[in-house]
């Protein structure tokens, strides 16, 4: 009888860890092979879902301003292209000095020219400070004042984008401006 309790204990204690390991066993292989078909949507949902849900939260603060300074960025390009465009137009047909018999049509002539080279020197600075501009962006410090070291509000940067200091900043400097010369 000894022998009858040794094998039923045995086929107890086999009995119980087969039935633990076969009960772990079929949910596994049971969702192994679920997740093998749908693996590849599930998971990859999961992923995406988790990856989108942390880093909106986190790019929500900085990605609209980065979006929008790159908005600016290529703004600042294709003004740059249309300004060197028009700068080419125009060395080609920049009036030369011709001389009129009419002095009055003489003085409208070199009027009409000397208001086209003023215009072209101002954008000729203008496309400077645009490089400026592009490099700051590509450097990371665009839309940082230069007086403050504060961020330059996105508004302002849209409307006037080779700006390089906050609007309080340059009040104060204009103010000053005013009291030299006043």
């Amino acid at each position: 009888m000894p022998k009858k309790q040794k094998i039923a204990s045995t086929r107890k204690k086999k009995t119980t860890p087969p039935k633990k390991k076969m009960m772990t066993k079929k949910p596994m292989t049971k969702k192994t092979t679920t997740k093998k078909t749908p693996a590849k949507k599930t998971p990859a949902k999961k992923v995406v879902a988790s990856a989108n849900k942390p880093k909106p939260a986190k790019t929500l603060k900085l990605a609209p301003r980065d979006r929008k300074i790159q908005d600016i960025k290529k703004k600042l390009i294709g003004q740059k292209k249309i300004l060197l465009l028009g700068a080419m137009e125009a060395r080609n047909e920049l009036p030369e000095q011709t001389v009129f018999p009419d002095l009055g049509d003489q003085a409208s002539a070199e009027i009409d020219r000397n208001f086209m080279l003023r215009i072209k020197g101002r954008e000729r600075k203008l496309i400077k400070k645009i490089e400026e501009a592009v490099e700051r962006i590509d450097e990371g410090i665009f839309g940082i004042c230069d007086k403050c070291g504060e961020e330059i509000d996105i508004r302002r940067l849209e409307a006037r984008p080779v700006t390089t200091m906050c609007i309080e900043c340059k009040t104060l400097q204009e103010e000053e401006e005013k009291l030299r010369e006043g």
